[in-house]
């Protein structure tokens, strides 16, 4: 029997009633206990006594910033910057929230966020919904963060992709002064166009003049790109090409991908369920390959963010071991719950061990 023979149990009854009702539903009703437990001090101190893991051996150093474990909840989780602090309970070490655009805006029509449960999937098509980058930026700026926070910037949908820069260039500015680092997201597959920023000519152009603008600032922050998993060798060669000159300082690989690869659940459903990113189990393999061929092509100097299928323990050490120096989490925290965070920090501290 596991360590977490119990607390699996548990969570899986709790998974099971979650899962009768829609997945947005449920995203809403997890978010609402989350931030009760956290107002309740001794919950908030049992839950943060529970799951963390403090060891040494877990510290890391990323692009500057100290963190205590190399594990992180993905952007997607915490768009409005509403839940870092509850969520700072279950053992992260540093939140990425957004994706968040100059304006808010209402995302795609409902239903829009699908599971594949047979398969550990998810699909979504949510389309940058956000409350606007001056909501966020008032609940940080009126509680500070106690955790390493990320900010995913992005565009608005209405936004043309020849204005685009003035969109992420506007957030970068607005959050500069509240968040740790940034993550300029132009691969998200549910906003029409936006994949089309990763031609290396436009990215350049949005990355420098974020890269511009933190050139006046008192502090260096580091600035991350977040790719798809679906560019060819020569988009991605031509995406490194250009973080390389431009002097930026990681990645994140990757996104939600439009393939349906990997799955056992048939054509059919899969084509009823419409379109959006699919994450979780099946894109497990794309992630681990994409990190891999960034490694090799750079030799293992650019630092990277591995997101993407890890649904346990020895996915989140493969891409480690892949040349992943932080991993993030978003489809493995729903299907396998919390325990997830502990679980690849105490398998981490084996492999030292070993």
């Amino acid at each position: 029997m596991s360590d977490n023979y119990w607390e699996d149990k548990v969570y899986r009854f709790f998974r099971s009633i979650l899962f009768l009702f829609p997945a947005e539903a449920s995203h809403r009703l997890v978010a609402v206990l989350m931030r009760m437990a956290y107002a309740i001090p001794p919950v908030r101190v049992a839950i943060r006594w529970y799951y963390g893991v403090r060891n040494p051996l877990l510290e890391r150093e990323f692009c500057g910033i100290r963190l205590a474990n190399p594990v992180g909840l993905a952007a997607g989780f915490d768009k409005n910057a509403k839940l870092y602090k509850a969520f700072s309970m279950l053992g992260f070490s540093f939140i990425e929230i957004g994706t968040v655009t100059p304006v808010g805006q209402p995302g795609n029509p409902k239903p829009r966020l699908f599971r594949i449960v047979q398969d550990s999937a998810l699909i979504n098509r949510m389309g940058f919904n956000n409350e606007g980058v001056e909501a966020v930026v008032k609940r940080l700026k009126s509680s500070r963060p106690n955790i390493v926070i990320g900010g995913n910037i992005g565009k608005n949908t209405h936004t043309s992709n020849t204005e685009a820069p003035f969109d992420y260039l506007y957030c970068f500015d607005e959050l500069y002064p509240y968040v740790d680092y940034f993550t300029v997201n132009v691969s998200c597959p549910n906003v029409a166009g936006l994949s089309a920023l990763q031609d290396p000519e436009l990215l350049a152009d949005i990355l420098r003049k974020i890269i511009n603008k933190r050139n006046t600032q008192k502090q260096r922050k580091p600035v991350l790109v977040k790719i798809s998993p679906d560019l060819s060798i020569m988009q991605l060669d031509g995406i490194l090409k250009t973080i390389e000159e431009l002097g930026i300082d990681g990645i994140v690989a990757a996104n939600t991908t439009t393939q349906r690869n990997h799955l056992t659940i048939d054509r059919q459903t899969v084509e009823a369920l419409g379109n959006g990113g699919l994450s979780g189990e099946p894109l497990k393999w794309k992630t681990l390959e994409v990190i891999n061929y960034i490694r090799q092509r750079t030799k293992g100097k650019l630092p990277v963010i591995g997101t993407g299928g890890i649904m346990k323990e020895e996915d989140a050490i493969s891409l480690i071991n892949a040349g992943a120096s932080l991993v993030q989490l978003y489809s493995g925290l729903i299907y396998q719950g919390p325990s997830l965070v502990k679980k690849i920090n105490k398998a981490i501290l084996r492999q030292h061990s070993d």
